[in-house]
């Protein structure tokens, strides 16, 4: 009997736990959000990791932490950063309890895009540690897209196949 009880106690910590993180980080990722909205550019760079990567939807778009801060200062100070409101997002938490991965469907300007990434636990508080923006297209539109898309990505492909 004692080690049933111990059982559904530990299990019941461990699901407690699961849900604890996962509300953390939903507050995280929601006040990341806020803070662009809100053009809080320190807000906002600390909820990411010191070495933070954000890839946005340009294909050139591969943001290590400086260059990223670099580039958004001027949205920032403008009071115009970006704007994303989540629509649905899942989080998973590793079974320590200090990795986790997500995924979301945004309503941005851009219409709906999805975010995802990777939150560490670093002194007890997630941060953001990778974040990959791309615009979701419908999949009877992505003949027309790939046309749009076709003569810059031909140049770019040569270009990064020139550096291999």
């Amino acid at each position: 009997m004692n080690k049933l009880i111990i059982t559904v106690v530990c299990l019941f910590t461990f699901i407690c736990h699961g849900q604890d993180a996962k509300s953390n980080i939903e507050l995280v990722l929601n006040n990341w959000h806020k803070a662009a909205a809100e053009a809080e550019f320190d807000t906002y760079f600390d909820l990411m990791t010191k070495d933070g990567v954000f890839i946005g939807t340009d294909a050139t778009e591969n943001w290590q932490n400086q260059a990223f801060k670099d580039f958004s200062k001027p949205y920032f100070d403008a009071g115009k950063a970006w704007n994303f409101k989540p629509l649905e997002r899942n989080i998973y938490v590793n079974e320590a309890g200090d990795f986790a991965w997500f995924d979301e469907l945004l309503d941005t300007q851009m219409k709906i895009c999805r975010g995802s990434g990777v939150l560490k636990k670093i002194n007890g508080d997630w941060k953001i540690a990778h974040y990959v923006l791309s615009i979701a297209v419908p999949n009877e539109h992505v003949d027309a897209l790939v046309l749009l898309k076709k003569e810059k990505d031909s140049l770019l492909t040569q270009q990064l196949k020139a550096k291999n």
